[in-house]
Formats: C-alpha cells, sequence, structure tokens
C-alpha cells in the first residue's frame, strides 16, 4: 500500500486520468411516439430553448455547469457561465 505524500500524489495523477465525456445539451422536445416514428431525414424537432438560451453543460450524464455557444472561424465551441443548479436542470419540462 502507498503511504505517505508520494501515495496521494500518485492516487490523485490516476484520480486526473479518467476519462469524463462532456456532452451539451441545446434543448429538449417531448413527441407522440407515432410522431417520432414518422420522422424521416430532414425532419426539423423542435427544442424548448432560445436562440440566445444557456446551454446545460454535463459530464458523465450530469449537469456541471451552464454556458453560450459560441461560434469562431466555422468551430462551435461554448463559454462557461456559471456553476449548474441541478435542481433547475431536474426541474426542465415539469
Amino acid at each position: 500500500m502507498l503511504r505517505g505524500f508520494k501515495g496521494r500524489f500518485f492516487v490523485s495523477n490516476q484520480v486526473g486520468a479518467v476519462p469524463v465525456e462532456i456532452s451539451v445539451l441545446l434543448g429538449r422536445s417531448v413527441l407522440p411516439m407515432a410522431q417520432l416514428l414518422r420522422m424521416g431525414r430532414g425532419a426539423v424537432i423542435p427544442l424548448d430553448a432560445h436562440e440566445h438560451d444557456e446551454v446545460w453543460i454535463l459530464a458523465n450524464n450530469h449537469p456541471v455547469a451552464r454556458g453560450e455557444i459560441q461560434i469562431f472561424e466555422e468551430k462551435i465551441s461554448i463559454v462557461v457561465t456559471r456553476q449548474a443548479n441541478v435542481y433547475d436542470f431536474m426541474a426542465i419540462g415539469t
């Protein structure tokens, strides 16, 4: 077993190396299954979001932050604006 500072440093490095999947939620929509099954190429799914709304930043599907979409030279990125409130996230759509 590792002990002392070196052991904590080793564990810290190992935890820091664990990959975390980051995803961004633009908005949500609730549709009847029949409508979803009829959709094909070119179908439009309306979302409950507007152009300048903040997006949800998720780490392994858990809300961690809010952000804004930024487009620069055809590249899309997200600017973190604040910490996420998990209760706000859970209240969406209720």
